[in-house]
């Protein structure tokens, strides 16, 4: 007697394979949308939108940007450097022997270059074009284990910095003279408080005026209001649990947001999702596992906006 089970088996295991990849049935196929994009991790290239390797460079990379001069600019534990596609370097900061880290990278309007170094003394920096400081502020991120107390500074365009603190459980704005002037907190109830180890990696303001906030060990995604509320978030249940200590995150012109894992050391390391947590792309190129951070330099051939200011 033949057995009737074979097609239930076959399709069970298909849905299985379809869940693990992203794609369930109320996942709209990713074939749709296509990205390039830099990635900064383990490994630090460029990747083309059909998938190809258009630019490489020595691994290691915490944060950084593709600049409009096409050049790279490039943070490592130890120092800051702008590169050119050849590979030559064009500009260069050395950490301060005191301190044991840095962890930002960005260009400013000005031509400066923002840097933020993790220590003994931590600190933010503007440095000019010859590698002087010409603005410097200590952090106040609440601990004295330096790989835990920031990661992504931004200068916003009113002239202060957005810095996520991960173990003060907060995103603070600071002032050019290094006052706080606005604290968004991360540990709220509703997303777990502290024992949801929702640390702050990744802080964006957003043209509306709201953060968008990647909260590594607590595997999720919020965008938060001026008070602090949360208005939007995405949960690794709404990713089939692919979010694996998600650092860099992305909103994209089009509203969606691209989230990186850096946990994800093969598999699905970065997801797109709509605003109502549809998943409508995914990568799991080689190059992308562990991605630290990362930005979508086009979408579908065109260019996505610059993130210096936002």
């Amino acid at each position: 007697m033949k057995s009737n089970h074979a097609p239930k088996v076959f399709a069970v295991v298909l849905f299985i394979l379809a869940v693990n990849a992203g794609f369930a049935e109320d996942a709209p196929q990713t074939n749709s949308i296509r990205h390039s994009y830099l990635v900064l991790g383990g490994k630090t290239a460029i990747i083309g939108e059909d998938g190809n390797v258009i630019w490489e460079h020595k691994g290691g990379s915490r944060d950084g940007f593709v600049l409009p001069n096409g050049n790279v600019l490039l943070a490592y534990s130890g120092y800051v450097e702008e590169v050119t596609r050849d590979k030559k370097v064009v500009f260069s900061y050395q950490r301060s022997p005191e301190c044991k880290e840095i962890g930002t990278a960005q260009r400013l309007y000005s031509g400066n270059t923002l840097v933020t170094e993790l220590g003994s003394r931590p600190r933010l920096l503007e440095v000019d074009v010859q590698g002087k400081i010409v603005l410097e502020f200590p952090l106040q991120p609440e601990t004295d284990n330096a790989h835990m107390q920031t990661r992504m500074a931004r200068q916003l365009k009113n002239g202060n910095f957005l810095v996520p603190h991960l173990l003060a459980f907060a995103v603070k704005e600071y002032s050019p003279e290094g006052k706080i002037v606005h604290v968004l907190k991360t540990d709220l109830d509703e997303l777990g408080g502290r024992k949801g180890e929702n640390w702050p990696f990744t802080a964006i303001r957003l043209d509306s005026g709201n953060t968008l906030v990647s909260l590594t060990h607590g595997n999720k995604v919020v965008e938060l209001d001026p008070r602090g509320a949360v208005v939007w978030k995405v949960l690794n249940e709404n990713v089939v649990g692919q979010f694996k200590d998600p650092c860099g995150s992305q909103r994209l012109a089009n509203g969606n947001t691209v989230v990186g894992s850096h946990g994800a050391n093969k598999g699905v390391s970065m997801i797109e999702v709509t605003p109502d947590l549809k998943i409508v792309w995914t990568s799991d190129h080689a190059l992308a596992a562990g991605v630290h951070h990362f930005q979508i330099l086009t979408t579908n051939g065109k260019p996505e906006p610059g993130m210096p200011l936002k």
